[in-house]
């Protein structure tokens, strides 16, 4: 692209705008700054078409969007801003965040094998950043850990990164300054570099997005920095279902998923009706010979994982963590199992007191998805987001893969649910269910229990006998 993409400008969903560094440092000089686009969407926005150089099919980045670029010479430039942001993890809940350029994560850069990018940071968070670009080869001095190879950027400075692309793959940027605090404010964005032979590995659609979670009490909207594991929000892409988007793809499509997890746990993301191919790492791509099939798969805390399959199954087909507590919302983990309990007594005498006390959790927590309860302001449901049979009872790491015949090549818009053929759907059997037959158990043996002195060396005799010691 010759300059910041006029489609970037015009056509991602009107929240795109342009601001301006104030100060930079390092050698280029602050007239040649390229500007800093912001979003302000939640949703996914439109793929960002390369309009010249090397061909290949852009990412589509869940609830997010792709980093405009311009060239200088032969230099590709980008602009990150670090700020503060306010993020929607779904309707209903807004959180006060850390980002780059209006949005947590930030948003996703994407160039070419061998291009030379030129990345500008400019720090507007109330205390020193630096930016790791994991998982790229490049000179020990652009590798953003700051204090061990560069300062510490200072609020209100811009700093530059420059190094060459040497490989195509699956990466991500993060902070390497005051680490803890700044990921766990949702400072994080992925990083795709594609090949520079536009048909190795090419798919036809090509969706990333990053795990990270936090930690936010019921009200509140910054999260705790301090907690090690026992988050309440996970998220993809910082949303929460029902906001995290779907995967539109027609059917027939070749699909890659690629997402990286930067929470404090491992994740073992399942999709439905599928098996698939993994196909790359942040270490590189898998050979096509030893690329191995999975219905789920595994990503550790820093890692980054990809995924291959043929869109052949029309449907709406679930995608989630496979961690149970995962995929639920605002989690409570104070909160006491009842399943088995009455408590139809202590409600009678609690409604004196609270006529609208709800006794729940007595037969599991399901009707939670159907249950309009009052929350504290900005809290979500743990469980919430309806489908068209009725709730879903999920949360959290969930979303849908909704593989459609006839889709246009560049339509990623939601198409609804799935138009189920006639006898296609589980129904409920209305007809006679006959009696288990069940074996005649055997009678227990009688148990022999006596009891053994501890302090001899072998079992004290039935009965009678002497034992030395």
């Amino acid at each position: 692209m010759s300059d910041i993409s006029r489609r970037a400008l015009l056509g991602a969903g009107g929240g795109l705008a342009l601001a301006s560094a104030s100060m930079v440092s390092g050698r280029v000089q602050a007239a040649s700054i390229p500007e800093a686009p912001t979003m302000a969407e939640a949703t996914t926005q439109p793929p960002l078409v390369p309009t010249s150089g090397v061909d290949y099919q852009p990412v589509v980045t869940l609830n997010g969007w792709t980093l405009p670029w311009r060239m200088n010479g032969d230099w590709k430039e980008f602009h990150l801003v670090a700020e503060p942001v306010v993020r929607e993890l779904a309707p209903g809940m807004n959180a006060h965040l850390w980002g780059y350029n209006g949005q947590s994560p930030g948003p996703t850069i994407e160039a070419v094998e061998g291009d030379k990018v030129r990345i500008f940071v400019t720090n507007k968070l109330p205390e020193n950043t630096a930016v790791h670009w994991h998982g790229q080869i490049l000179p020990n001095g652009m590798d953003g850990v700051g204090g061990l190879n560069q300062p510490h950027i200072p609020p209100g400075k811009t700093f530059v990164y420059e190094f060459v692309l040497r490989k195509s793959g699956t990466f991500m940027y993060h902070p390497h300054s005051d680490e803890m605090v700044q990921m766990a404010m949702g400072m994080m964005g992925f990083f795709v570099v594609h090949p520079r032979d536009p048909a190795f590995r090419r798919v036809d659609r090509d969706f990333v997005f990053l795990l990270n979670a936090f930690d936010i009490e019921p009200g509140a909207y910054v999260p705790r920095v301090m907690t090690m594991l026992d988050f309440n929000l996970w998220c993809w892409n910082s949303r929460v279902f029902p906001g995290i988007d779907p995967f539109v793809v027609a059917k027939g499509d070749k699909v890659r998923i690629r997402f990286g997890n930067l929470t404090m746990t491992n994740h073992p993301i399942h999709m439905h009706g599928y098996d698939f191919k993994v196909s790359c790492t942040d270490g590189g791509w898998v050979p096509e010979n030893a690329a191995w099939p999975e219905v789920s798969i595994d990503v550790a805390v820093g890692q980054m994982r990809a995924f291959d399959f043929v869109a052949e199954h029309e449907g709406d087909w679930a995608i989630h963590c496979h961690k149970s507590h995962h995929t639920m919302n605002a989690m409570g983990h104070g909160v006491n199992t009842w399943i088995g309990v009455d408590k139809a007594a202590p409600a009678a005498r609690i409604r004196r007191l609270a006529p609208d006390y709800m006794p729940m959790g007595t037969a599991g927590m399901g009707e939670m998805g159907t249950m309009e309860m009052p929350l504290p302001e900005n809290t979500l449901p743990m469980m919430t987001g309806w489908g068209p049979f009725g709730p879903i009872e999920m949360g959290g790491m969930f979303s849908v893969v909704k593989v459609r015949e006839g889709l246009a090549a560049d339509d990623y818009s939601d198409p609804g649910w799935f138009d189920h053929p006639a006898g296609t759907v589980a129904y409920e059997w209305t007809g006679e269910i006959p009696e288990a037959t069940r074996a005649d158990a055997p009678a227990p043996e009688t148990a022999n229990y006596r009891a053994v002195d501890p302090r001899t060396r072998t079992n004290a005799p039935a009965s009678g006998g002497h034992h030395d010691h």
